[in-house]
């Protein structure tokens, strides 16, 4: 006997990850959609009239969260101008066969679209550095860089807030990574749902409480043009290492994402516990915890041919900072004399 739709009666096609509730496929794009547009409005996300960039990488999360906006913007008023802005980090067989997605998207939901690369703001590219460092740590790197060049693109279109397709197994994934790290900064930020400091532009995650699996459902059954192929550097992301444990606990439990980022959000930090204080990079002006911003650090060591610097312990990378101050620009051209950076270089190189 067919399955009835719990919300019409007629016959389901589909039980919910989130809930195990059996749905048409109608009534799973109301519901799929409202739960969306009740998280913008509860937490006020928007205001009319404001730019928001959509951070768009032409895969499953990034083009359902256009094809969202756009709908519940038009459908509920929200009066935002929206633009797509995508990142090219200069992966060949992978970027590059992303963003002619991400292109076809412009023009199906005719918004505008700017793409920014790793090599125009950073003169490297990922393939570069993928070369110079290996597979080890790649992630760390194109991570940090992504999400300054995601900022500096928003700034470039005058965006008052990005939006990105971060959804409840990813911060679910990003609680448990930093839980095991011990990384108390990051824990009290990833849950949050907005995030940003002042002089910075603010960032949203519309899809916090959706879940992949339904995200990739409704890609499917709307039939939205999306890229599926895995970035080619990210089998020995960390990352795949919380994802393989979450996924087995989802098939026990599947409140267990939501519950994941409950605990995240309810953790109290001790009085004691000195958390980072937030400044301005001296060099590139960047939002930092440090005197010099994570990215500028990692430049310093690719350009020098020691990436490791940017990994290494706290103590070491500051006394290289204090060797390297000021002779080193964001694009790392030397300030200083091919001299006195040789004997910095032959230095740092003594200290590992």
């Amino acid at each position: 006997m067919p399955i009835a739709c719990v919300q019409c009666g007629e016959r389901a096609i589909l039980k919910r990850p989130k809930n195990r509730k059996e749905l048409c496929k109608e009534c799973f794009y109301t519901v799929f959609e409202y739960e969306i547009h009740e998280t913008i409005v509860k937490n006020n996300l928007f205001t009319r009239g404001e730019t928001i960039a959509i951070g768009a990488s032409g895969g499953k999360d990034s083009t359902v969260l256009a094809h969202i906006m756009k709908t519940l913007n038009e459908r509920y008023d929200y009066g935002l101008n929206l633009e797509l802005l995508s990142i090219d980090e200069g992966i060949t067989g992978y970027r590059d066969d992303s963003l002619e997605t991400v292109k076809r998207n412009q023009m199906q939901y005719s918004l505008p679209l700017k793409i920014l690369s790793y090599q125009e703001l950073y003169g490297w590219t990922m393939d570069a550095i993928v070369k110079e460092i290996g597979m080890k740590n790649n992630c760390t790197f194109c991570g940090v860089f992504r999400r300054q060049a995601l900022d500096r693109g928003a700034a470039m279109l005058k965006c008052d807030k990005i939006v990105t397709g971060h959804n409840a197994d990813d911060i679910a994934e990003t609680v448990i990574m930093n839980i095991l790290r011990g990384d108390i900064a990051r824990l009290g930020r990833c849950t949050a749902i907005s995030t940003g400091s002042e002089g910075m532009i603010s960032r949203s995650k519309p899809f916090k409480f959706t879940y992949e699996k339904e995200i990739v459902m409704y890609a499917h059954f709307k039939k939205l043009d999306y890229f599926t192929t895995e970035c080619i550097y990210s089998p020995n992301a960390y990352r795949g290492h919380a994802r393989t444990f979450l996924k087995d606990l989802e098939k026990i439990r599947p409140r267990a994402i939501l519950d994941i980022i409950k605990s995240g959000e309810d953790m109290v930090t001790k009085e004691e516990v000195k958390m980072p204080i937030q400044q301005n990079c001296e060099r590139c002006g960047y939002i930092s915890s440090a005197e010099l911003c994570k990215a500028c650090i990692m430049l310093d060591g690719l350009n020098r041919g020691r990436p490791e610097l940017s990994i290494g312990k706290n103590n070491k990378r500051k006394k290289i900072l204090k060797m390297t101050a000021g002779k080193v620009n964001l694009n790392g051209i030397s300030n200083g004399s091919n001299v006195r950076t040789n004997t910095i270089n032959q230095d740092i190189k003594d200290m590992f």
